[in-house]
């Protein structure tokens, strides 16, 4: 057999490369190795962290949206041609209620954009999800500055109005065919009135919000109120769930009642410890839809398509930051002192720097605020500071992997080089005045 070397060379090279890399690998030095502790240390962090409590929901959520909302709904309200007010005003405001992480959002972004969301407010709403943290703007403002929190704040919402419009424009031509194609769309049958689907979503959202409710900075008012109280709530918003899937999504209560009890009798048993029994509701929940050969076991099947190709994206996505740059407080292979040397001062090399580390670092909820505050104390410029947390929150290196598996590289490119011009314009004029 004659070697082809036009249709091998690929191959080789990636084979080439592969050894390449590992003959040179600098196993043994400091550097490199801590660099590996770093990015498995960060990969477990995440995986206890954020992978019961938040991705897990999101990913109910994503398959109740891509199974039980109506595509025509979505159309309607969130599609090409949909009122722009009314789309982008509702996509833009979103993180005020869900209040999750840049990788979080990802599965709901994705549900809503296969339903038919047009480009534009999809965009917005990948942007607005992460970014417009109530509680991390109120944070933000006492640790940090009540100026740098009312911009973060202002901010967050322009960028993500005007980054989805600017994305619309690009790809306007595709976004008119999708308009024409979904015109050609047959009426599907309503099984059951909105407000009962309404109260479906409120109460799997509630889940997502208030189990991953942040401790405030001080110990009382709202927010401390709220805290003090997540679990019941959530346990509460539960509650409400598994009555409506089995009043109105035709679940048997002889399968719910199992998970509930179950469920119940570890919250008792393991009260120090919420996530024992959250995981336990969550598992049952998974095994009783499962089995199900109705619209609840549609509903499984679209989760756990988004799980299997949105999870080994992020896990990668997350060992890979956690090599480069490390974890909160920690080095990664790039020293922490190249990044403070490069982001001092109000230039536009340092608010251009600024805003590709917050894209490319992960940040969870809460956690930029005190990053941010230490290397301000490490002679950061306010200027980026201000990049940071309106690049950082709502991109990161996972975050940029599973974007581009649904809207593809170009657009992927097009909508973080976005995110990083707008930060760091945003940072010099900020900079410059304050």
């Amino acid at each position: 057999m004659k070697f082809e070397w036009k249709t091998e060379w690929k191959p080789f090279l990636w084979i080439a490369a592969f050894f390449t890399a590992l003959y040179c690998m600098p196993v043994g030095t400091s550097r490199f190795d801590n660099a590996v502790f770093e990015a498995l240390n960060l990969a477990r962090w995440y995986a206890r962290e954020h992978v019961l409590l938040c991705l897990v929901p999101a990913f109910f959520i994503a398959g109740a949206i891509a199974t039980f909302v109506r595509q025509e709904s979505v159309m309607k309200y969130l599609g090409p041609a949909a009122n722009k007010l009314l789309a982008y005003g509702v996509s833009s405001v979103s993180g005020s209620v869900l209040a999750v992480c840049s990788c979080t959002v990802l599965p709901i972004f994705s549900g809503i954009y296969r339903m038919g969301a047009g480009l534009g407010p999809a965009i917005a709403f990948l942007y607005s999800g992460p970014a417009i943290n109530v509680l991390a703007i109120i944070l933000t403002a006492r640790i940090i500055g009540v100026d740098i929190g009312l911009a973060r704040a202002i901010g967050a919402v322009v960028f993500s109005v005007v980054i989805g419009g600017i994305m619309h424009f690009i790809y306007r031509n595709e976004e008119i065919e999708k308009s024409r194609a979904a015109l050609h769309m047959p009426a599907p049958e309503i099984k059951r009135p909105l407000w009962k689907d309404s109260i479906y979503f409120a109460s799997m959202v509630a889940i997502l919000v208030f189990a991953n409710w942040g401790r405030p900075a001080e110990q009382s008012g709202f927010f401390h109120f709220i805290f003090s109280f997540k679990w019941i709530i959530t346990a509460g918003s539960a509650a409400v769930f598994a009555l409506v899937l089995v009043l109105w999504y035709e679940t048997a209560w002889w399968k719910m009642l199992p998970v509930v009890i179950i469920t119940g009798l570890l919250a008792l048993l393991f009260g120090e410890h919420p996530v024992v029994p959250f995981s336990a509701g969550a598992f049952g929940l998974a095994f009783i839809t499962a089995i199900d050969r109705g619209e609840t076991g549609e509903w499984f099947s679209s989760t756990w398509d988004f799980t299997k190709q949105i999870t080994p994206l992020l896990l990668g996505g997350v060992l890979v930051s956690g090599f480069l740059l490390g974890r909160p407080g920690s080095e990664g292979i790039i020293p922490a002192a190249w990044v403070q040397w490069a982001v001092g001062g109000n230039t536009l090399s340092a608010n251009f720097f600024a805003s590709v580390v917050g894209a490319f670092m992960y940040f969870a909820t809460l956690t930029e605020v005190p990053i941010v505050q230490a290397l301000l104390g490490a002679g950061m410029g306010k200027g980026p500071a201000l990049a940071i947390l309106l690049a950082g929150p709502a991109l990161s290196l996972p975050n940029m992997l599973v974007i581009r598996s649904y809207i593809g590289t170009q657009k992927t490119i097009v909508f973080c080089s976005l995110v990083v011009i707008m930060a760091t314009i945003s940072g010099m004029i900020f900079g410059t005045f304050f």
